[in-house]
């Protein structure tokens, strides 16, 4: 028995990887970041290579490491890395790292001789995303230093790679500018020597809008989940995440009732009040509160007061609710039930930062679709 649970569809992730890869002749890295989007990194990472995929796409060093030490063998790129990590144990565990400054160069250098292995590298092209990325400025500089290193035996330019800002906006203005500044880039590589094979921009948006961007690798991120970039619902894609808890209390209460903190939802008749035990701390938004939607009874209902640390609350009017009834907070949206953009416009966000909140350890992550031989 279950009190509340996240349920992850795999076969969902591999179709929506199949899907997605049959759109381009291009090689897919998934991006199974902050621990697979909510979805859990080490099963998501299999489920997407069972898919199609052939790299694997995270922020940080550590859970790169983490992929490896669940025997993932496929092609890691990790590229979040503050100064002063022990580069060495990425050298030696075959993770490709986003270099874009001389000092992480350096790093690196020093890293791969430590390791007495080439160190595999990604230089990354800020195109106009102000974020990562050497500057047009910079960029020449990090090519000298970069192919010195090549030459010297130290490391090996595998990619260079951009990200874009505007991409979920079709028709956006900086999309076209970027994909210049980054054919801009990759002609001054190769003017000092840098050929890499891989080289690439395209996110989700951008592998779904923008075959012009897919060059020789595509980093799919949102769209691995089965969710749209741009909103809506893309043909063949189909969401994969499901969280629901159960009713732990249903209450009679009068007309005029203040329920949760601050009573900021009042009973506007005598109705039964339903106790959820899953709050903030679980992974749902306290925007929420007064507003996010749920499916309990076979009604859509609203969140009734504030969302608790632990629990919230659901104002069922006179349906026949009951302790032990299913509350679906998202899914697919197969049965009526609410979906991830559902929630992402009642609080006012987007659906990454709705499926990357839940993954609590006390709200269990149960894996469909999950192969025998696979751990997680």
């Amino acid at each position: 028995m279950w009190q509340a649970e996240v349920r992850v569809d795999l076969d969902a992730i591999r179709a929506n990887v199949a899907h997605l890869a049959a759109g381009t002749s291009a090689e897919v890295m998934a991006v199974v970041k902050s621990d697979g989007y909510g979805h859990g990194m080490v099963a998501s990472a299999r489920a997407a290579l069972d898919g199609g995929a052939t790299w694997l796409g995270v922020a940080s060093m550590t859970e790169a490491i983490t992929l490896r030490e669940h025997g993932l063998t496929a092609p890691i790129l990790a590229w979040l890395i503050v100064p002063g990590l022990p580069l060495h144990d990425a050298v030696a565990a075959d993770i490709d790292l986003s270099v874009a400054t001389l000092g992480l160069l350096d790093e690196v250098i020093v890293a791969a001789e430590r390791a007495e292995r080439v160190a595999r590298v990604h230089l990354k092209i800020d195109t106009g995303m102000t974020r990562g990325g050497a500057t047009p400025e910079e960029w020449p500089v990090l090519l000298e230093a970069a192919a010195k290193a090549q030459s010297d035996g130290l490391i090996d330019v595998v990619g260079i790679w951009s990200h874009f800002s505007c991409a979920d906006t079709p028709g956006h203005p900086s999309v076209d500018a970027q994909l210049a500044a980054f054919h801009t880039g990759l002609e001054v590589a190769g003017r000092f020597g840098v050929t890499p094979r891989y080289r690439h921009i395209a996110n989700s948006a951008a592998l779904l809008t923008r075959p012009d961007t897919h060059f020789d690798l595509v980093r799919p991120g949102i769209a691995i989940y089965g969710l749209s970039p741009m909103g809506g619902r893309v043909d063949g894609l189909r969401p994969a995440m499901t969280a629901r808890a159960r009713v732990m209390i249903a209450k009679r209460v009068p007309a005029g009732s203040g329920v949760s903190y601050g009573h900021t939802y009042i009973t506007p008749a005598e109705s039964t009040i339903a106790v959820v035990p899953i709050g903030y701390a679980d992974g749902v938004p306290r925007h929420g509160s007064n507003g996010g939607p749920v499916l309990i009874g076979g009604q859509v209902r609203p969140i009734a007061g504030r969302v608790c640390m632990d629990q919230f609350m659901v104002d069922c009017g006179d349906d026949p609710v009951q302790a032990g009834d299913t509350v679906t907070l998202f899914g697919p949206g197969d049965d009526g039930e609410p979906t991830v953009e559902d929630w992402a416009d009642a609080v006012g966000t987007i659906s990454w930062e709705i499926l990357a909140r839940f993954g609590s350890a006390r709200v269990p992550r149960v894996f469909d679709g999950l192969r025998p031989e696979a751990g997680v």
